[in-house]
């Protein structure tokens, strides 16, 4: 290629919670660019769907169905993905999902007070994933000093919003742990970003007039349209590559300009 140092040809990626949307994104995204690309996600028929289409893009790839927020779970399939990739250099923890909710219940009956289930598990599914995939796998990359771990966030660290407390307060979390983790991992050549998506629906969960009127929905983001999942995936690439070796500790947020 023009530019060697954009180049990931070969490097071994797993990505976490990447049966669908944004995590499918990068997992195609890696695997359009050269990358061997290793997938989890709660069900494996997803899990297997994401694998073979890595494969139809001429890479390895493989599926596992595994809970990325159980340290249990992850250290089971870990022999497996290390073994099947044949080892490992970019670890992109990806799992993530809301539940709206007010903090405490209103005068009225007014919205929906989340539980204390509710809470942690989205403190859970959105913060202590990123824990359990860099712990399970950070060994690796320690050990061999070098490789990188990208965790996925999102616009609302930067931009609170009502009913979403739980959710902000974990992406929010995320910075402070990924500017942690580089300070951990720095010494040992290893680097750990962030980034923030904005509004990056799934076209696969969307019907047809909806994917025709995406972009309507778009009146408060400066660039007057949505995000396409595939774009998360050409940031992360960027990051896992030579190009960013002097970036480490970093979130960066793509969002259109929403946060503005």
């Amino acid at each position: 290629m023009a530019l060697a140092d954009f180049d990931v040809t070969g490097k071994r990626v797993l990505i976490t919670g990447a049966g669908r949307g944004i995590g499918r994104g990068i997992a195609l995204a890696f695997a359009d660019a050269g990358a061997d690309v290793a997938i989890t996600s709660l069900g494996e028929p997803n899990a297997a769907k994401v694998a073979s289409e890595v494969q139809a893009l001429g890479r390895r790839g493989f599926g596992y169905a595994a809970d990325g927020t159980s340290v249990g779970a992850m250290e089971a399939i870990r022999d497996k993905v290390l073994s099947d990739l044949g080892g490992l250099d970019v670890i992109v923890n990806c799992v993530g999902d809301s539940i709206p909710g007010t903090v405490a219940q209103a005068p009225g009956g007014e919205g929906r007070a989340m539980t204390e289930a509710d809470w942690h598990k989205v403190i859970d599914l959105n913060l202590t994933q990123a824990f359990v995939g860099s712990h399970v796998f950070g060994p690796t990359l320690l050990e061999q000093r070098s490789g990188c771990a990208i965790n996925i966030s999102s616009f609302a660290a930067t931009r609170a919003g009502a009913n979403m407390s739980a959710y902000a307060a974990a992406k929010t979390g995320l910075t402070r742990f990924t500017e942690s983790l580089a300070l951990e991992w720095a010494p040992f050549g290893v680097r750990a970003n962030g980034i923030n998506p904005g509004q990056f629906p799934d076209p696969e969960q969307m019907t047809e007039e909806e994917f025709r009127q995406r972009d309507e929905r778009a009146t408060n983001i400066p660039l007057r349209r949505l995000g396409r999942v595939r774009e998360v995936g050409l940031l992360a690439v960027y990051l896992a590559s030579d190009a960013a070796a002097y970036v480490t500790g970093q979130t960066i947020g793509i969002d259109g300009g929403r946060t503005i």
